[in-house]
């Protein structure tokens, strides 16, 4: 075994990358042979789901060999050795809720950015953002509806796959599900339609099947429908569809093998998602004890994504840590503690693209500030969503016969769940970055 400083080590390792970037261009990443061992060795290793002291973790080309204790771990003459003093190895992280093709709305409104963005530049925004994601520390997002970007995200991950930009594994949803009428962008007069739609608008059992199967055809993942919007009278959230419509969407989705996940804000909407059978409800403001018991009794998940509403009001003026929690904020908190006790399955996603993408630690650190244990945030964060999203034989943990799916932070983010912004390297599929 050849050992090495961290520093030269993360050199030969990029070195190994320049090496390999020719291939990449052509082909994917997972089928390039490198035949490269890196034995890893932390102070500390998080498993996905235990903080584990004195591990090692051996990678070979794209795959985790093995991990375990020092003692366990046989590597072969030749191997890399990189010694993390004072680090913690973690998978990858896993992003719940993303919309890569927005910015920040302090810096373009949603509208604006919607209606007068052209899909080039959308593009453009998106492929930097996915490169600020992966070197975060995320290695993979389930990114929830392009936004008007149509189908774009099922390209952008397939040129991530060929290795002709970085960034995460993508698990995409293309352009969302909504009830006519109920979605944006309505900055026209009433009575002029708007050239392009936030979302696709379906309506009935009919609508809905062709829907469905039309995302799944063009690439989607998984398929996002919208169980309420701010459409009531005085602009209130209410239902869209009923019941019986987002059951048929689970089933016909359900057939070609794809997760339903649904924006539910309200309780009634969150009742109706649940009673559909949906995979994950993202947001849920309005939940329950009520509301979070049958998510839980239906393993359920919930992906509360706090800080996309601590974003929208520090954009309103709220100055956060001076004025007064605003009302919605306070709910929120509420809501939150509510699931916590409950004992619902908690993704982490933050919509992250209603903010920077890349501050995507920030919903983590806000589920800390909202009761959660460091620890429980971090196996949220991988292998809870791994699971939930149906990935958990690819990647969420540091386990044999994983993707080498790795980011490795300065010190130990149980201790001080801010640490996890301190990225030395992510390796993704064995490469650095």
């Amino acid at each position: 075994m050849r050992k090495t400083s961290g520093a030269l080590a993360l050199l030969l390792g990029l070195l190994a990358l320049a090496r390999a970037t020719a291939q990449i261009t052509v082909r994917p990443l997972h089928s390039i042979v490198r035949d490269t061992f890196y034995l890893l060795r932390p102070d500390r290793v998080f498993d996905g789901e235990q903080m584990q002291e004195g591990w090692q973790v051996l990678v070979h080309n794209h795959l985790i060999e093995a991990a375990g204790p020092a003692g366990s771990i046989k590597a072969p003459s030749g191997a890399i050795v990189m010694d993390l003093k004072g680090m913690t190895l973690l998978p990858g992280l896993i992003e719940g809720h993303s919309h890569l093709f927005l910015h920040p709305y302090n810096e373009v409104s949603w509208n604006d950015q919607v209606l007068k963005e052209s899909r080039a530049e959308r593009l453009a925004r998106a492929t930097v953002h996915a490169r600020k994601t992966l070197l975060a520390g995320f290695t993979t997002t389930r990114d929830l509806g392009t936004e008007g970007a149509g189908y774009d995200d099922v390209g952008l991950k397939q040129a991530i796959e060929k290795g002709v930009i970085a960034g995460p594994h993508m698990l995409v949803a293309t352009r969302a599900i909504v009830a006519t009428g109920s979605y944006g962008p309505k900055e026209l007069s009433f009575d002029v339609e708007s050239p392009v739609k936030g979302a696709a608008e379906a309506d009935g059992m009919d609508g809905l099947i062709k829907e469905v199967r039309t995302q799944i055809g063009k690439g989607a993942d998984l398929i996002k429908i919208y169980a309420d919007y701010r459409w009531g009278l005085n602009k209130k959230a209410a239902p869209t569809f009923t019941v019986e419509e987002m059951k048929k969407a689970v089933e016909v989705a359900a057939s070609a093998g794809r997760l339903v996940v649904v924006h539910a804000a309200t309780a009634e909407g969150m009742r109706r998602a649940i009673q559909a059978g949906v995979g994950t409800i993202e947001h849920g403001d309005g939940g329950t004890q009520e509301i979070f018991a049958l998510m839980k009794e239906k393993g359920i998940a919930l992906c509360p994504t706090l800080a996309a509403g601590d974003a929208v009001e520090q954009y309103g003026g709220w100055r956060k840590g001076v004025d007064p929690e605003p009302e919605r904020i306070k709910k929120k908190r509420q809501s939150f503690k509510e699931a916590l006790a409950s004992g619902v399955t908690i993704c982490m996603g933050g919509d992250i693209g209603v903010y920077t993408h890349g501050d995507n630690a920030r919903e983590m650190e806000m589920m800390v500030d909202y009761g959660m244990k460091p620890l429980d945030v971090l196996r949220s964060a991988t292998s809870v969503n791994a699971d939930v999203f149906r990935i958990g034989d690819v990647v969420g943990r540091v386990k044999a016969g994983l993707l080498a799916d790795l980011v490795v932070v300065e010190g130990n983010p149980v201790s001080n769940i801010s640490l996890i912004r301190r990225v030395k390297w992510v390796m993704k599929e064995g490469v650095f970055y």
